[in-house]
């Protein structure tokens, strides 16, 4: 890249220049497009039923500001299925860790959680922990991601990260929980479905995208 020089300088640091070659910038490393968005309102499930094809290699889903309308310890979830939604209960093994710290600083820890592990279950998969909301501000966000779903030769593997402001009785706190694991099939999946094991999704949105 050459440089030519406006104007005259004897080891002037304000000097102008102008570049005469060319500057390159790395593209993104992947793209992913919107597909749909779905907004609970006192919705029981919210359902992908359509677009997870061979289109895409990965399926991104994010939800924002899931609030549940049932106040006690229920954790958000999800389940596919290989039937496009008619049943929802495909065999995972899964593993679960979190970390969380309390408000008034009395507790804080990483641990792996036995209790929202599966081991080839047909349950839903927990993504979050005790989102028991007494407070109306309090929600669930966070990303899944479920690689090459259409796959008919590979099992199908996930990860997912989530956010929750929660009541933890003594006081609110802040859970960060990890999730990861694979559905044991090479049937291709084509739909998937978010809920809590009681009561409502009240409110909140839930996106998909494709990434090539």
């Amino acid at each position: 890249m050459a440089l030519s020089k406006i104007q005259p300088a004897s080891m002037d640091l304000t000097a102008n220049y102008t570049f005469t070659g060319t500057n390159s910038v790395a593209g993104l490393e992947y793209a992913e497009k919107k597909l749909a968005t779905l907004t609970a309102s006192s919705s029981s499930t919210l359902s992908f039923t359509s677009s997870i094809d061979n289109t895409y290699n990965i399926y991104k889903f994010r939800f924002i500001e899931i609030h549940p309308s049932h106040d006690g310890n229920v954790d958000f979830g999800f389940q596919c299925s290989t039937n496009t939604g008619s049943s929802y209960g495909v065999t995972l093994t899964s593993t679960f860790f979190d970390a969380y710290h309390y408000e008034n600083d009395a507790s804080a820890a990483v641990r792996y959680l036995t209790s929202r592990d599966l081991a080839q279950s047909t349950s839903f998969q927990p993504l979050s922990v005790n989102t028991a909301v007494a407070d109306a501000d309090q929600h669930v966000s966070g990303e899944l991601f479920l690689f090459d779903p259409s796959s008919t030769t590979f099992v199908k593997h996930f990860t997912s990260t989530t956010q929750t402001a929660s009541d933890g009785g003594s006081d609110d706190f802040s859970d960060n929980a990890y999730i990861a694991g694979y559905f044991n099939t090479t049937s291709a999946i084509d739909a998937i479905q978010f809920k809590f094991p009681s009561g409502n999704i009240d409110s909140g949105t839930i996106e998909m995208y494709g990434i090539n």
